[in-house]
């Protein structure tokens, strides 16, 4: 946000530093970014003086060239080739002297210097207007007044206005700073406190507001006072639509915006002066002279002003006439037909307090932002909506003329109420960390224009103006009270003062490091995809449902319309990215939540997603490529969870149509994790054309298994483990998971672990049938098997396979 120190000195009467000024500023909270010089004439006319011409021949050499003596007041005149056709001796001219810089209309400077032209010396150059910027006309010379005393600077004589432009980052929650008038009040408390100022603020008056006569009356009706708390009009007539004066038109070029014309820009000079938006209607063309605040059906089209059609939303507050024909988005951008032109003579001029979050959503709906929506959406003062109508009033009568020819019509029926907070003493000495006096506190908050009703010895009752949003709590009195004191004048104190808290060893934050440290050890970079995603992802699983999903009610676009339920397709936008990129080698995981809706409420669910695909590790010529598969995944997985003291884990079927092949592990009843091959179906629509594995984790139900334990130590086994290969024919339907679990229902006594090491299906096999090679590891605890016990185990292993399964050994 531009703010003009000329213009904040016309609230309040100082002559400070512009750099003094930036940094109180800063220091209440209106972080000045940046400081700019503005000039109304780029250069300011430096080294242009007034010269008297005190002679004036033809050039000997040139017949269009004539040569000059001219006086610039030093005492010492000098001599300047001219080629302008209507100079002449006793003429006051501008000279630009010698090292002088002028600008052509590109803003591109050239440098006077001495040179000769045909033989004679030049010192200088005798300027026409468009030379200085003055004008368009380069007929001849600009010839002054012959009053104007030689040697006057030409800055002087034009009035250059020259000026300080604080650039500010100001935060959402002040609105009540977006306009100089909220600067200055800011401005104001801060000096007030370093006993700079004891004048008061300036508020220009509306004394001067009178209505000439009651012939044009415009009707007003708000359908909705929550959307339209408070809406006031005027109707001024016989003005003349033309350039603003050249005070209005510097005034608003110092902070970046455009003149337009007499009306337009004072309605901008009261929206930046005061921080209340206006707008100017054409009065000719509001039929039936009656104004509508109203919604018009969805999709109803308007050609806004900057010539596009947009098509209106059922819940856009649109200002229409008394045919229901709309004429502007409230709050946001007027209409194309509706506006002021050089043809206007009557004018309905608007001023109103819009409902925030309405004209917020419009505007992000329209994709548009504008002076007035970024103000509106953020807040007003609705106790300036009259008064600024007033003063736009008064300056338009006098910079365009015309007559008030109606009353202010203001419907405002129910009044937005100041806020009521109590303050203790004790709360705002502990927030601050030391006592100020009470009596600072006090004329801090008076100049802040927070009243004190009440003060008792503990603490104080105060009426807060509905204008600042921001201050609701006592915290955010304290807050206001602070930064107009000074963060800087609070003593740092001498000692620190802390307390220890007990808490849980394994917090969910160490955990959560703990896996983190532990993936990231093999290679697995953490990602962090967009919680907001595409609602049309939905359709990739029959287990995805669209009435759970989250959708946002005002959404920046159709690929951030919803929250997801699914970890998977963020991650998969990361495979695509990174593959087309030449990137195949892909290992990610991400810690984030899933969002459904039920009919019992919102839930979130946080979950670890691990996305691996492309080889185990880069190409290197002493070691071969080894592309990660299934096995890969599930042992970073089981260590993974081996690493955060879950061990007892079961495999369990997993019925999931984002899979092709799944499995998952549980600990009792409860799932811990699912993982796989994702479908190629799915990764076809995301363009990725190698395998891609997937895992799931339900992070809630890990998090319950982890830390929650006693930790149970035993010795390490004295004995040696055996391990023994079975190689079975199996009939396709059957999964590893049912040969897995009916393995440990045969042995429960010497079977330590069962894993699948080998999978084949192809035309050597008979048609229906596959064979899996699964390795079985034995041990007894307190002595060494001998070939007989594990030949026996082996055989009833090989039995139950038989016999549940129909398998054979091959």
């Amino acid at each position: 946000m531009k703010i003009s120190y000329n213009w904040l000195k016309e609230f309040l009467n100082i002559d400070l530093d512009a750099e003094k000024v930036g940094e109180i500023l800063t220091d209440l909270g209106l972080e000045v970014e940046g400081i700019e010089t503005f000039e109304s004439l780029k250069g300011s006319l430096k080294g242009i003086v007034v010269g008297e011409v005190l002679t004036c021949v033809q050039h000997a050499n040139a017949d269009r060239l004539k040569v000059t003596m001219v006086d610039l007041g030093n005492g010492e005149p000098v001599q300047i080739v001219c080629g302008a056709p209507n100079v002449a001796a006793g003429q006051k001219v501008p000279v630009a002297t010698i090292g002088t810089t002028l600008y052509d209309e590109k803003g591109e400077g050239f440098t006077i210097k001495k040179g000769k032209i045909r033989g004679e010396v030049s010192h200088g150059m005798i300027c026409a207007e468009d030379e200085l910027g003055l004008g368009k006309s380069h007929d001849g010379i600009l010839v002054l007044e012959n009053d104007v005393k030689v040697g006057t600077a030409a800055a002087d004589l034009f009035e250059i206005v020259t000026d300080q432009i604080f650039e500010i980052g100001l935060t959402p929650n002040r609105a009540d700073a977006m306009s100089h008038l909220g600067v200055a009040r800011d401005l104001y408390a801060g000096l007030l406190q370093q006993e700079e100022i004891q004048k008061k603020l300036i508020t220009p008056s509306v004394s001067d507001f009178h209505i000439d006569e009651r012939t044009f009356k415009i009707n007003i009706e708000v359908d909705d006072n929550k959307l339209v708390p408070r809406y006031a009009g005027i109707t001024i007539t016989d003005l003349k639509v033309a350039e603003s004066p050249a005070w209005l038109q510097n005034k608003l070029k110092s902070i970046g915006l455009t003149p337009i014309n007499n009306i337009v820009d004072v309605t901008n000079f009261i929206l930046h002066g005061l921080g209340q938006p206006l707008h100017a209607f054409d009065a000719n063309k509001i039929k039936k002279n009656k104004v509508l605040v109203k919604n018009l059906p969805g999709g109803t089209k308007f050609k806004t002003l900057d010539g596009v059609e947009r098509e209106l939303h059922k819940d856009d507050i649109m200002i229409c006439d008394g045919d229901s024909n709309p004429m502007c988005i409230a709050g946001v951008f007027g209409g194309e037909n509706s506006g002021v032109t050089d043809s206007t003579t009557s004018i309905f001029l608007e001023s109103a307090y819009f409902n925030p979050v309405s004209i917020r959503k419009t505007a992000k709906r329209h994709a548009l932002n504008t002076d007035a929506s970024f103000r509106f959406e953020r807040g007003i003062n609705p106790d300036t909506v009259v008064y600024a109508l007033k003063r736009a009033a008064i300056w338009i009568k006098e910079i365009a003329g015309g007559k008030i020819v109606s009353e202010i019509t203001d419907i405002y029926p129910n009044k937005i109420e100041d806020f009521q907070v109590h303050i203790s003493y004790e709360k705002v000495f502990k927030l601050i960390g030391e006592e100020i006096p009470t009596d600072t506190i006090k004329n801090i908050l008076a100049s802040l224009d927070i009243k004190i009703n009440n003060h008792t010895a503990s603490g104080l009752g105060l009426t807060i103006p509905s204008y600042r949003v921001d201050v609701t709590r006592e915290a955010d009195i304290v807050e206001e009270i602070l930064r107009v004191y000074g963060y800087n004048n609070i003593e740092i104190p001498k000692k620190i003062n802390t307390s220890i808290s007990s808490s849980n060893k394994l917090s969910v934050e160490k955990i959560e490091n703990i896996a983190a440290n532990y993936l990231v050890a093999n290679g697995i970079y953490e990602t962090m995809a967009n919680s907001l995603t595409k609602a049309s992802y939905i359709s990739n699983s029959e287990m995805l449902n669209e009435e759970q999903n989250v959708t946002m009610l005002n959404a920046l676009s159709s690929d951030l319309s919803v929250m997801r339920q699914s970890m998977l397709f963020g991650g998969l936008e990361a495979v695509t990215y990174n593959t087309n990129r030449k990137n195949k080698n892909l290992k990610f995981f991400e810690f984030g939540n899933t969002y459904h809706k039920y009919e019992s409420g919102y839930v979130e669910q946080k979950h670890l997603s691990l996305i691996i695909s492309g080889n185990r590790s880069k190409e290197n010529w002493n070691s071969n490529n080894v592309i990660s598969d299934i096995f890969y995944l599930k042992g970073i997985i089981k260590t993974l969870l081996q690493r955060l003291g879950i061990n007892k884990v079961r495999y369990t079927t997993v019925k999931n149509d984002m899979f092709s092949e799944a499995i998952g592990l549980s600990l009792g009843k409860t799932k811990l994790v699912e993982f796989g091959i994702v479908k190629p179906n799915i990764l076809s629509k995301f363009g990725i054309k190698q395998e891609v594995l997937f895992a799931d984790f339900n992070w809630n139900n890990v998090l319950d298994y982890t830390g929650n334990k006693k930790i149970k130590v035993k010795p390490l086994p004295k004995y040696p483990e055996v391990k023994r290969d079975l190689a079975l024919l199996l009939d396709e339907e059957i999964k590893f998971m049912d040969l897995y679990n009916a393995a440990f229902q045969s042995e429960k006594n010497f079977l330590k672990n069962v894993d699948l090491f080998d999978v084949y299906i192809g035309d050597k096999l008979p048609e229906g049938k596959k064979s899996y090679a699964l390795s079985f590891v034995l041990q007894d605890e307190n002595k060494t098997l001998n070939d007989k016990q594990i030949d026996k185990i082996m055989q009833k292993l090989q039995q139950t396979f038989t016999k549940q399964f129909e398998a054979e050994l091959r």
